[in-house]
């Protein structure tokens, strides 16, 4: 047996060599030394920057629950009989985002937004979608990110220092300006997630009788693709992967397109939706296989 190791064949330990009495004890760092100071300093800061990342992130979650409703309403335009109706509906739905955009605003106020920016671009993305989903109802065209800006820019009233006098209501209220940007990665992406609304939305109309909106579609989706095409692989890798999915939704519109062209009087009106739904679910399986 070696001399390091102890009774049993198992080896000392460093600290056995020396007596219990020669030990190193660890001495009592004051809570007011400079150090401990300094730590605790970092310990509030990464607190309250936590804090607000997960009132970030619920903040999202709010913007995109209520973006999908106003998705879900708008894709009822193709069925029902009053058009402007659902339009105004879907506008006070925005508003009420919009108003979570401003607590967001508000939250990064002062804060460099690309620190907090994974917390918030899921809710963008889908707001970009819902506003351009709109946009595109109304006008057959696609929403610039200067308009998006433009509309993200809110006016508040700061009544500044808090006073309990009646007198000094009036007076101590001033217009404070709160804007968030949309990123160019978050616009491009909520336009990638736009063209799959978009191909719904024409297979929805030819169920209901109207045949201009899936060649207004096609044309509108062929630009879309084109401009994601100019891109390719040197923007994020996000932007990449959903040009495929752009790329299937402009495949299954013109398939909708060709079967209106060629074979649309062959078939009855109200068998083209059919047609279609069996069209796009072999295309989803040739897809699958390759």
């Amino acid at each position: 047996m070696s001399g390091k190791e102890g009774p049993g064949g198992f080896r000392k330990r460093k600290h056995d060599n020396f007596p219990h009495n020669q030990r190193r004890e660890g001495k009592d760092v004051s809570s007011s030394s400079p150090v401990m100071l300094a730590f605790k300093s970092f310990q509030q800061e990464l607190d309250a920057r936590h804090d607000k990342y997960e009132r970030l992130v619920k903040l999202s979650r709010d913007i995109t629950v209520e973006s999908k409703r106003t998705i879900f309403l708008l894709h009822r335009i193709t069925s029902a009989p009053d058009m402007e109706e659902i339009l105004t509906e879907s506008e006070i739905k925005l508003d009420g985002v919009r108003q979570k955009i401003l607590q967001v605003a508000q939250e990064l106020s002062g804060e460099d937004m690309h620190q907090f920016h994974r917390a918030v671009t899921t809710g963008l993305q889908e707001y970009v979608e819902a506003v351009s989903f709109q946009h595109f109802i109304k006008t057959r065209s696609l929403i610039s990110v200067e308009e998006i800006n433009k509309q993200l820019t809110f006016t508040t009233e700061d009544s500044g220092k808090e006073s309990k006098s009646p007198s000094s209501d009036g007076q101590d209220k001033q217009l404070v300006t709160w804007r968030l940007k949309i990123t160019p990665v978050d616009y491009l992406l909520g336009v990638a997630d736009l063209t799959g609304e978009l191909m719904r939305m024409c297979i929805n109309s030819v169920g209901n009788g109207d045949i201009d909106t899936p060649f207004e579609v096609s044309q509108f989706l062929r630009q879309v693709y084109d401009g994601f095409s100019f891109i390719g692989n040197t923007g994020p890798y996000e932007v990449s992967k959903k040009l495929y999915t752009l790329k299937q939704s402009l495949a299954k519109v013109e398939n909708a397109c060709y079967a209106l062209k060629v074979r649309g009087s062959e078939i009855p009106k109200h068998m083209l939706a059919d047609v279609f739904s069996v069209k796009t679910e072999m295309i989803d399986q040739e897809e699958s296989i390759s």
